[in-house]
């Protein structure tokens, strides 16, 4: 598989899904259950995604940032401080996200 992003893992586990780049939480309706959750962070209002998610990758965050901190709670991978997961993932993408080794790879 290929590398597309690094970052810092804050959620163990591996995760595969389709990916949903999210701006705010008017992008609720468009995202389906098992998606991965593209954004540049996450907050609040994207709660009800979180929870639909399998995974979450932000392009920034550290360890106690809320992606970390609610992925955690709710046992799925996160990759957060990526950088450019947002301009390098698309929107259908399927990927495969490595909460432990804070990596996201394009699965063929």
């Amino acid at each position: 598989m290929k590398k597309l992003v690094s970052g810092l893992g804050v959620s163990a586990g591996e995760a595969r899904g389709i990916v949903r780049l999210v701006k705010d939480a008017t992008d609720a309706s468009r995202f389906r259950e098992g998606d991965v959750l593209a954004t540049r962070m996450t907050d609040p209002g994207m709660v009800v995604m979180m929870g639909k998610a399998s995974a979450i990758v932000c392009d920034i965050g550290g360890m106690t940032s809320h992606p970390s901190v609610v992925a955690r709670e709710l046992g799925i991978p996160c990759v957060v401080n990526c950088r450019k997961a947002t301009t390098v993932l698309t929107e259908g993408m399927s990927v495969l996200v490595d909460g432990k080794k804070g990596i996201v790879y394009l699965v063929e």
